[in-house]
């Protein structure tokens, strides 16, 4: 055995406890509310969770969201969209859960890395520390080390962000095999942060199976013994239902789970999810769960005079209503393409103009299942969105001529953008088989290729150009009015493919206008056609910055040129 090895050990070797409190570290300063979800999956924790933020926002409390994924993937970024929906995307670049656009967007917050983790991130610490030979020669275990580990990225979070609550979602369901860990966790985080300092919720579901005609509580019943069985005492019961159960539902949860029954409460299905925060509020919840720690005085209500107005502005009478299509591959799920439609959301709110969406199936399309026009007919925009791989492509860029040649209101997002690069090069600059390097490797034609800093890449997770860069607009352009004649924006990115430059100035010379570029490299990021009534494709995905009450430009534009449109 190497000797500078043994050197390392000492008698600490023999310790069972793994300190997972960072330096400078202060018990109390900042309290935990601790979300998890039983019965089913799919349950909503992450809107609950986003809600309820907000709710407590309002109240004047700073808070940290964080999500803690049991999966072992390190980040999201491999995931398919059917298993996982959407994979958002960070500033700093990290790839992750939907959940934490949802974050996002209900809190006005850019997050960090620091606000999400995975069992697989929590694993590869612990891995790499013990190669290096970091635990003095003692046996690696679940206990102390990777609720150790888990435990210090809760409370480096805390002290990173200075919040008052951090408010920690754990993915999956009570029975989880994957998910114990986290279980665990916050477990040992309660318990030695004292229960005055944290709160649990159970956000539960309630059967009503329609065979019945009546709510059946035994499965969340069940769910709650399973927590319970757990170590983890939940202080705060959520019933998630279609409909308002009934009173005694209630009782019977708050008997079996040892819950008063003034902390039992109830989220059924609204029109609109911005009316959530609202709704909590009216029915008492953060009230509740700032009872439990003792926050109730230090942080009172203002009589919600500022949640009403922002619920007002988000919940509004439409004077009209358009219908934009999403033409994608991947349309069998809205999860898919969720910050899409929530930056469409945020745009119908300001124009108080209610948007429909039309999912339309471009892999139909390319296989002749489904003509362009009938495809597209009543809808008054189109969007083409991001996707990877050679299904579909076809039917994108059949889609991107149509909307080219009959002036209809096209917004092409990432692999749209280069769609829309591919169908101009064809059918307008005359590059015959014009493609892109995804579909076909190296043929002399291909106006999209891939990065020279991708070049040398093997694996696949963490390896794009992520987060967010630095946008150059043109002055003079569709773009610069949009971004209100600004020279210099900010916007995030996901690909690895970009515009040949060889080709640019033939686009360029057809008319093609690059109207935003990387402002050292000689990366395009927006195009737009100057005689079309509105027809832009941006590099990056506009939506993942776009917020309620202050959308996106280039969505604002897009359903402003649809609304025209119909007209």
């Amino acid at each position: 055995m190497d000797e500078k090895f043994l050197g390392k050990i000492s008698d600490k070797s023999s310790e069972e406890n793994f300190s997972a409190i960072p330096d400078g570290y202060k018990k109390g300063k900042t309290k935990y509310v601790i979300i998890t979800g039983s019965v089913i999956s799919g349950i909503g924790k992450g809107i609950f969770s986003s809600a309820l933020g907000k709710t407590l926002q309002d109240r004047g409390l700073k808070v940290a969201p964080i999500k803690v994924e049991a999966y072992l993937n390190i980040d999201s970024g491999t995931l398919s969209p059917y298993r996982h929906g959407e994979v958002f995307v960070l500033d700093d670049g990290m790839e992750t859960d939907m959940d934490l656009g949802s974050y996002e967007r209900f809190l006005n917050m850019d997050l960090t890395k620091d606000n999400f983790t995975t069992h697989g991130q929590i694993y590869q610490k612990i891995i790499t520390k013990e190669r290096k030979g970091e635990y003095n020669g003692r046996d690696v275990q679940y206990i102390p080390h990777v609720t150790g580990e888990t435990k210090m990225v809760l409370r480096n979070l805390a002290m990173k962000s200075n919040a008052d609550l951090v408010l920690i979602e754990i993915g999956g369901t009570v029975g989880d095999y994957e998910n114990l860990f986290a279980m665990e966790s916050v477990r040992e985080l309660i318990y030695e942060e004292g229960a005055q300092n944290a709160c649990l919720i159970n956000l539960t579901y309630i059967l009503e199976p329609s065979h019945l005609g009546e709510f059946k509580s035994k499965a969340a019943q069940l769910g709650l013994r399973q927590l319970m069985s757990l170590g983890l005492q939940p202080d705060v019961i959520v019933c998630r239902s279609q409909r308002p159960v009934t009173e005694t539902i209630k009782e019977k949860i708050s008997m079996n789970a040892n819950v008063p029954l003034e902390r039992v409460f109830n989220t059924y299905d609204v029109g609109n999810i911005y009316e959530l925060p609202l709704f909590y509020r009216e029915q008492g919840i953060d009230e509740a769960i700032l009872q439990v720690m003792g926050l109730e005085k230090k942080f009172p209500k203002d009589g919600s005079a500022t949640l009403k107005e922002w619920t007002n502005k988000n919940i509004v009478k439409y004077k009209g209503e358009i219908t934009i299509g999403i033409a994608g591959k991947y349309t069998g799920t809205s999860d898919t393409y969720i910050s899409i439609v929530k930056a469409l959301e945020h745009c119908s709110a300001v124009l108080k103009t209610k948007i429909n969406v039309k999912w339309i199936e471009t892999t139909d399309i390319e296989k002749g299942k489904s003509d362009v026009k009938e495809a597209l007919k009543g809808v008054n925009g189109i969007i083409v969105p991001g996707g990877f791989g050679t299904r579909g492509v076809e039917g994108k860029i059949a889609v991107v001529k149509y909307v080219r040649e009959n002036n209809m209101p096209f917004l092409g997002i990432c692999y749209g953008f280069q769609m829309a690069v591919i169908e101009f090069a064809r059918n307008v600059c005359g590059i015959k088989n014009a493609s892109t390097e995804e579909v076909k490797k190296d043929p002399p034609n291909n106006v999209i290729c891939i990065l020279p800093e991708q070049e040398e890449v093997e694996g696949l997770g963490g390896t794009l150009r992520l987060g967010g860069f630095d946008v150059k607009i043109v002055r003079g352009t569709k773009a610069y009015e949009l971004y209100g004649k600004k020279e210099h924006v900010r916007e995030r990115f996901r690909h690895r493919f970009n515009v040949n430059t060889k080709f640019i100035e033939m686009l360029e010379k057809g008319g093609l206008v690059f109207s935003g570029k990387a402002p050292s490299k000689k990366i395009m990021q927006i195009l737009e056609l100057p005689r079309h009534p509105f027809f832009i494709g941006t590099q990056y995905h506009a939506e993942f910055t776009s917020k309620p009450l202050n959308p996106n430009p280039i969505y604002f534009g897009l359903v402003k040129a649809a609304i025209e449109n119909k007209k």
